[in-house]
């Protein structure tokens, strides 16, 4: 993975943590990324270059006049004011090389002094075992703080920890021992597809992949996820977004003093084309 920084930026020793989105079903994790670039008006430090991710190109997402900017694959900003880095994904991984990226991007990550990494990511609704009707979202979490993936802040906060996530459990293990450069044997990790179970499922998302790297290199992860279905996921990427700036100490409406709050990526307004014609109802 290589860097290419803007011309007379660079990432601030002063910024210890890092968020970035992981893909999954919703593009929630990459919209809440975009939501906080916009709301903390954060700057673009530069590009990262990856063999594993797909090339693409598109125009500026947050510029409401076109200034000559491109949106690449692989972008990276920072809020030097609010301490924070972030990286944001546009475009998806190439089969079978997730362990690759998420390997590469911890030695990015761990190569420019970043000490915490904050996962954004989102969960099959499909795959819920059950509903907790007691609020509108809730934010499941997994950390490294501890072996199990607890983490007593992340309690506080009044968020669950991942069920399935089980360190002890095969295919976690196998993930580890490959995000530490060891391939176990090839019977190690059970190919029959009537003895998958949930567990395996969770452990071959993308965020799982980055989860296991970055912990390898010593870096503390915490991976925030809701679960949600395909379709409009606005209301679930503010929600999200709103986890992570209670998980670092921020206040959406206090982000630049009075003039504080969400604000709207640009590239949001052709998302979903105008709202229906109401005299059709």
């Amino acid at each position: 993975m290589e860097f290419a920084a803007e011309e007379g930026k660079s990432f601030s020793s002063d910024s210890h943590t890092l968020l970035l989105p992981a893909l999954s079903i919703g593009n929630v994790g990459q919209l809440a990324i975009d939501l906080l670039i916009s709301s903390l008006r954060a700057t673009k430090v530069g590009y990262l270059d990856e063999p594993s991710v797909l090339p693409c190109v598109g125009n500026d997402a947050f510029a409401p006049v076109p200034q000559g900017d491109l949106s690449l694959s692989l972008e990276a900003y920072e809020s030097a004011m609010h301490g924070l880095a972030l990286i944001q994904q546009r475009s998806p991984i190439i089969k079978g090389m997730m362990v690759s990226f998420a390997r590469n991007m911890a030695e990015f990550i761990h190569s420019i002094g970043k000490k915490h990494v904050l996962v954004l990511s989102s969960l099959d609704s499909g795959r819920r075992k059950q509903i907790d009707a007691s609020s509108d979202l809730q934010i499941y979490y997994v950390s490294s703080v501890s072996d199990d993936g607890s983490n007593p802040d992340c309690e506080n906060l009044g968020w669950k920890k991942l069920d399935e996530y089980d360190s002890s459990q095969r295919r976690w293990k196998y993930l580890d021992s490959l995000a530490g450069g060891v391939s176990p044997a090839d019977e190690e990790l059970l190919t029959d597809e009537e003895e998958l179970t949930e567990s395996d499922y969770y452990a071959s998302m993308p965020f799982s992949a980055l989860f296991s790297c970055l912990k390898a290199k010593g870096l503390k992860v915490t991976c925030l996820l809701c679960y949600c279905s395909e379709g409009d996921n606005i209301s679930d990427s503010f929600q999200l977004a709103h986890a992570a700036c209670k998980f670092v100490g921020l206040n959406p409406e206090k982000f630049h003093g009075n003039e504080g709050g969400w604000m709207i990526p640009f590239s949001w307004k052709s998302v979903y084309g105008p709202p229906p014609d109401m005299s059709l109802f």
